[in-house]
């Protein structure tokens, strides 16, 4: 996987655009200014998962004795699940919170940003080809870098977009979602049975 595919995947798993709507209603009851520094929190908070999973993931999977075929079959049907929830959003919210109190880690950071997709997607990048480490690190960087600068600017982008375009572009995300998925099963399967 070239650098570029790989910051593009992470950040459709993170999904920032489909966030938005989410991040605003979680937030609402939060003043401006504060809801900036929650979100770079979250983000950092977001990132910091990622590297831990990302270079302590593959001696997590050797220790549980999980084959990297497994988690490339597992991610790829989590992020199948993710993407299906994005093209057919139902009514009920995927994730809650008490709204009375500032969001810490749950809901924002994990599993919105760094949720078991990301998380699946960053040990297998790792596990593949452990030798890019740097390029990773900089991928999962900058795909931190880019969603973080579309939530910041939620306020003002669900308010010019608006909740149709909003939502034409998860779909459209959650249809690239689903063939990356399709992508990470087939390579599963490859190697389980090494055709």
């Amino acid at each position: 996987m070239t650098l570029l595919a790989a910051i593009f995947l992470l950040i459709i798993i993170m999904d920032p655009i489909g966030n938005v709507p989410v991040f605003l209603s979680i937030l609402k009851n939060i003043p401006l200014e504060r809801r900036k520094k929650i979100i770079i929190r979250e983000l950092i908070i977001a990132f910091a998962i990622l590297l831990f999973f990302m270079f302590i993931g593959r001696y997590l999977l050797q220790l549980l004795q999980i084959e990297q075929s497994s988690l490339g079959i597992a991610g790829g049907i989590i992020l199948f699940i993710i993407a299906i929830r994005m093209i057919f959003p139902g009514t009920k919210p995927m994730f809650s919170h008490n709204q009375e109190s500032e969001p810490l880690i749950v809901p924002l950071a994990v599993p919105m940003l760094a949720g078991p997709s990301a998380i699946a997607a960053v040990i297998l990048l790792m596990a593949q080809e452990p030798s890019r480490w740097i390029e990773w690190t900089f991928a999962v960087f900058v795909a931190s870098l880019i969603s973080g600068i579309i939530l910041i600017s939620s306020e003002s982008l669900g308010s010019k977009l608006g909740n149709r375009a909003l939502t034409a572009i998860e779909r459209l995300m959650g249809i690239f979602l689903i063939m990356v998925s399709v992508d990470f099963i087939l390579d599963g399967i490859k190697q389980t049975f090494n055709i």
